[in-house]
């Protein structure tokens, strides 16, 4: 029977872009990135929600919700 090991990740943009542009989006470049990088370790994305964050008072900011996977040895 596989047995799996599961992660969770919370992508969001930097506060000050939220603050100097009024909402911080993700980058797609950078998040790509992000998930190739987790999945040279053996990650697999099981499923991405995006949210947005409130900041401070008036601001809000993008975050991704990733859950992975991988099977443990």
């Amino acid at each position: 029977m596989k047995r799996f090991e599961y992660q969770i990740l919370i992508y969001q943009e930097s506060g000050i872009s939220s603050l100097f542009l009024g909402g911080g989006k993700v980058d797609p470049i950078r998040f790509a990135n992000l998930l190739n990088t987790h999945g040279e370790d053996g990650w697999e994305v099981v499923s991405i929600e995006r949210e947005n964050r409130r900041m401070l008072l008036f601001w809000t900011r993008e975050a991704m919700v990733v859950v992975m996977k991988k099977e443990k040895n």
